[in-house]
């Protein structure tokens, strides 16, 4: 069994923890059969062989990472308090993202993996 996100987030301490485990918590939520795994090195949830999504420490931030600019895109008008690059979301443990952002970027991600495999 991969075991590359909690190997991950054991080597963080403190309230950034407690918000990437948030983050993981909730895509496991909407898309349990998600495994573990690594996408751009960087510990990852997959599905059907694809990447779902990371959260990460950064120096200066945490950030979410959906593996698609069109999953951005689309959740843009949710994101005006948080700064985004076209692939990756920045927030703090301080400045979560609400959890039904959380869970309308894992289900359009979903959604764009499951369309990509028929």
């Amino acid at each position: 069994m991969s075991t590359e996100v909690s190997t991950y987030l054991a080597t963080i301490e403190g309230a950034d923890r407690t918000a990437l485990e948030r983050v993981y918590a909730i895509a496991r939520e909407i898309v349990p059969e998600a495994e573990e795994g690594t996408s751009y090195a960087m510990a990852a949830l997959i599905y059907r062989g694809k990447s779902l999504l990371a959260t990460v420490q950064a120096k200066k931030f945490l950030a979410l990472y959906p593996y698609s600019g069109a999953v951005v895109a689309a959740t843009l008008d949710a994101l005006a308090d948080f700064d985004t690059t076209t692939g990756s979301i920045h927030y703090s443990a301080a400045h979560q993202l609400p959890d039904d952002v959380v869970r309308r970027i894992v289900q359009t991600r979903r959604d764009e993996i499951d369309a990509k495999a028929r």
